[in-house]
């Protein structure tokens, strides 16, 4: 037992150098001496620096070679006074990292019928044993585990242990502390305990829906797992759970699709499901006494316990949300996965901070926890065991659970180095998926240039951002709400529209764009964060009538749709959906949050038009072409007043079954007349409120061409 001083502390804070702190009420200016000691190391300490800071005496210190990071080491000074020396900042230097950088995938519990193996990474541990655990939840053992190179700790268990539940018991600094394993596949209710499982029980019939051919072929679709289906008149048994996305069909009592049956009919290609790792912030014993979005990370490679009819039973969440991935593929669906790899819910709780205090989080010039985030901590990507956490995982939904892409929240608090990563392991598994993220630059301790932000797009080219110029250009500032934009009426943002039309890639002789190829793009005007846009419309323009709003909300998601990029759409966005007027809505309760199957029904011919406008993207690839080039070649804009907004995609049928497409968006309720382009007729294939059958569509013999509603108008020529 160490006998630890009261005056002073002592702190390994790089592989060579020790920070001794004492306090200025007890240093009386004496000359100072200190020792390193070990059971098999004794030495004496070069004193490089000494001088005051806030309340104490720092003196830098030199080793002469690097400390066993196994063994519990004194600093004892002239006076014989000691004090254990506690790992500090070194955590968080190059030589550490490089030092115990672990390549091999098998951390966390390897099972078998004969033996389950447990790895778990804890450099700066002096002690790791694991705690076992009946499935009452009943402690049956404690065994010691043995450390390994690069500070990988392991122990066999020689039998069958599936079934059964584990923590690891950690030291570092003389204290213990209980863990669920950072690498844990599956856990106890709400993630109390991890679970060693047999993944080849989970086993079942894989679907693979037909392959992208190209990027901007995606159309996204964003929905909660639970608010899908919660509901009154969802029409599905299964409310808010896993079990409600395998019901098919489903109706409203109207008669009307919901569910499943509804997306099918909708035409969509990704559903975006916001998270389904294993949050914080709902009871999974008891989900409807609460509610959260799940941007609360607990456990990443875990599926959550608040969708499953048993929480408590580690397989039953796992084998429920495998078949919902694999429902939607069979029904030509693919799922996007939204990743919360930037931040963890309590630092001071997690996994990573209890297996290795302070190696996981980003540190400011103070030694402060950084907060980019916004919640109290950010996940350091720049490190090697993180960067390796965060390809692992990845790799792990890739290989285990089919997902066919991610979506990384707060994006910008990650490197560009590991986002390139990511893209790379990736496309090894499944060339066709999609990543994208949010770009903010957010005030985390990381350099500009290596922040994964839309500004750097250009050194992650094959990364899709969240395109909020798109978003406040057509609908209006998001955080302003009186700011109103083109499809709100303003007659001052034409340019920055014609940008968003096409692609937000650099237009020669017009704008400077943001991205170097369209598929980087992520076009929206709403999503699950701030406003819906139908709660903006009623603040911004609430002196228009509610026919006039629906008109202009039509108008936004048809330019989302048919710009070039990737459309993006907010689940119930297609049926004017509210959140009575909240803005950030993720602890509401399910009456705000839920998809309202009742306005599906009440708006079902607007739902129908959006399905029609999505139907006309799918069937012309003039409206998706995956290249600036292309587009270059083929989209040019035509001189209008600025409350129209004409582009014509010229020459294109190489790529499209029609020769030349001529787009109008119109966000004013007034008479205007336009030329019309090119000789010969045109063909009327949509109007603000109509798309034409292909029998039923209209011959326009004049060159002239009215324009009277709000809305989008598409003309095109054989």
């Amino acid at each position: 037992m160490i006998n630890v001083s009261r005056h002073y502390e002592a702190y390994l804070d790089h592989m060579s150098e020790i920070t001794i702190l004492i306090d200025k009420d007890q240093f009386k200016g004496e000359k100072k001496s200190f020792k390193l000691k070990s059971p098999n190391r004794e030495e004496k300490l070069v004193i490089k620096k000494q001088y005051e800071i806030e309340k104490h005496v720092k003196f830098i210190c030199h080793l002469q070679r690097y400390i066993d990071f196994s063994i519990t080491y004194k600093i004892v000074d002239e006076k014989e006074a000691t004090t254990d020396l506690q790992i500090g900042a070194v955590i968080r230097t190059k030589e550490f990292d490089d030092h115990f950088y672990y390549e091999a995938n098998d951390l966390g519990a390897t099972y078998s019928k004969t033996s389950t193996l447990l790895k778990l990474w804890a450099p700066t541990a002096t002690g790791v044993n694991i705690r076992l655990y009946d499935q009452s939840g009943s402690e049956i053992k404690t065994v010691k585990m043995e450390r390994q190179e690069r500070g990988v700790w392991f122990v066999e268990l020689l039998g069958d242990y599936q079934g059964l539940f584990y923590t690891f018991i950690v030291c570092v600094n003389l204290v213990w502390r209980e863990a669920v394993d950072p690498y844990v596949q599956a856990v106890s209710a709400n993630g109390k305990l991890g679970a060693i499982v047999d993944l080849e029980k989970t086993r079942i019939e894989t679907h693979t829906p037909k392959p992208l051919v190209n990027l901007t072929d995606a159309i996204l679709y964003e929905v909660h797992i639970r608010d899908f289906s919660s509901h009154p008149n969802s029409g599905i048994d299964a409310k808010g759970l896993y079990g409600g996305w395998l019901e098919f069909p489903t109706s409203h009592v109207s008669g009307v699709s919901t569910g499943l049956s509804y997306l099918k009919e909708l035409g969509v290609t990704h559903v975006e499901m916001l998270p389904f790792n294993d949050y914080e912030g709902v009871d999974e014993i008891n989900p409807r006494e609460s509610y959260n979005w799940g941007y609360n990370p607990l456990h990443f490679n875990a599926p959550e316990g608040s969708y499953s009819k048993e929480p408590r039973n580690p397989y039953k969440r796992i084998q429920e949300l495998k078949k919902v991935i694999q429902t939607l593929h069979q029904n030509g669906l693919r799922v996007i996965m939204d990743v919360v790899y930037n931040h963890v819910y309590i630092k001071e709780t997690s996994s990573f901070e209890k297996t290795v205090p302070g190696y996981y989080f980003r540190y400011d010039e103070h030694g402060l926890p950084s907060n980019g985030t916004g919640v109290g901590n950010d996940l350091a990507s720049e490190r090697l065991m993180v960067k390796k956490f965060i390809l692992d995982s990845v790799r792990f939904w890739l290989s285990e659970y089919d997902v066919d892409g991610f979506r990384f929240d707060l994006m910008g608090i990650l490197d560009i180095e590991t986002m390139n990563a990511v893209d790379q392991e990736v496309r090894q598994l499944k060339q066709d998926a999609l990543i994208l993220g949010e770009g903010w630059d957010l005030q985390t301790p990381l350099a500009y240039e290596r922040k994964a932000i839309i500004a750097n797009a250009n050194a992650m080219p094959a990364i899709a951002f969240f395109n909020d110029q798109f978003r406040d250009h057509i609908k209006g500032s998001t955080f302003h709400l009186e700011d109103v934009g083109f499809a709100l009426g303003s007659i001052h943002k034409q340019v920055e529209t014609k940008k968003a039309i096409a692609g937000s890639i650099s237009f020669p002789g017009h704008f400077e764009g943001i991205f170097r190829q369209p598929h980087q793009t992520i076009n929206y005007v709403e999503s699950h964060d701030n406003h819906t846009m139908w709660d903006k419309l009623e603040i911004s323009v609430n002196h228009e009538t509610e026919e006039i709003r629906r008109a202009r909300q039509r108008l936004a998601t048809s330019i989302v749709l048919l710009s070039q990029g990737i459309p993006f759409l907010h689940s119930g966005q297609e049926f004017y959906r509210t959140k009575k007027g909240t803005e950030n809505s993720y602890k509401c309760p399910d009456q705000v949050n839920w998809l309202d199957w009742d306005l599906r029904y009440h708006y079902r011919k607007d739902v129908e038009y959006i399905a029609n406008l999505i139907k006309l993207r799918k069937n012309h690839p003039a409206f998706r072409l995956p290249s600036a080039e292309l587009i270059h070649r083929h989209l040019s804009f035509l001189d209008s007043e600025p409350t129209l907004l004409i582009y014509q995609l010229k020459d294109v049928g190489k790529h499209d079954q029609w020769r030349n497409i001529l787009v109008i968006h119109h966000n004013q309720q007034k008479h205007q007349t336009i030329s019309l382009p090119n000789e010969g007729s045109w063909f009327v294939a949509c109007t603000p409120d109509s798309l034409f059958e292909e029998n039923k569509r209209i011959m326009v013999h004049t060159s002239t061409f009215p324009i009277d509603a709000i809305g989008t108008y598409v003309l095109y020529q054989w």
